[in-house]
């Protein structure tokens, strides 16, 4: 089945338990369990406005496990964004980003035009942190992305983390429009524009 071109597709990259799943779940359905339940992959959608029409925000929450080489070169060429998760609580997890943004590098060329977030989550754990805030930045600085701490289970940055990294996406114009409500401000923009809104 040919992959619609409006689809707009953002891959999670991240060790196994730094909270991918979590995190997304939390975006999509705004919901967090306790319990860890390692990920194989998993696709979740969600309607967001692309050049001024609807398209499909699709998720994919990649395994933590480096068994599928073939799956992440695939998920890879066939993303338009990403995120990169490590744990604050885990230095370990910030180093084996290094191989996947490698990665990225080697099959997407320049990155630069390419939105990539440098995600430290579970910062609600403050107490059992190895990796500090400014070592995510400097990080970020180095590969050129956008960076951002966030907590799944506290709803901390989470909805910040997506719109922001769509803002980063300079080939169009991208950006949460969740349940296709349209803020009292966009709505006001439409109404200056002269354009039909449909109430």
């Amino acid at each position: 089945m040919p992959e619609q071109s409006n689809d707009y597709r953002v891959v999670v990259f991240g060790a196994g338990g730094v909270g991918k799943s979590s995190l997304v779940l939390r975006f999509v359905k705004g919901t967090f369990r306790e319990s860890y339940i390692p990920t194989i992959e998993d696709t979740y959608r969600q309607v967001i406005s692309c050049d001024k029409s609807i398209c499909t925000l699709q998720i994919t929450d990649t395994t933590g496990s480096h068994q599928f080489p073939a799956m992440q070169r695939l998920s890879i060429s066939k993303g338009h964004a990403f995120i990169l998760v490590y744990s604050i609580t885990s230095r370990q997890s910030l180093e084996e980003l290094k191989p996947i943004y490698e990665q990225i590098c080697q099959i997407k060329g320049d990155v630069e035009s390419i939105p990539i977030m440098l995600v430290g989550n579970k910062n609600d754990e403050n107490q059992n942190r190895e990796v500090d805030s400014s070592e995510g930045e400097t990080m970020a600085k180095k590969w050129k992305c956008a960076f951002m701490e966030t907590s799944a289970k506290l709803n901390h940055n989470v909805k910040e983390l997506f719109q922001e990294l769509l803002n980063l996406e300079k080939r169009r114009t991208v950006s949460l429009q969740i349940d296709g409500k349209k803020t009292k401000q966009q709505k006001r923009k439409e109404k200056l524009k002269g354009k039909c809104v449909v109430m």
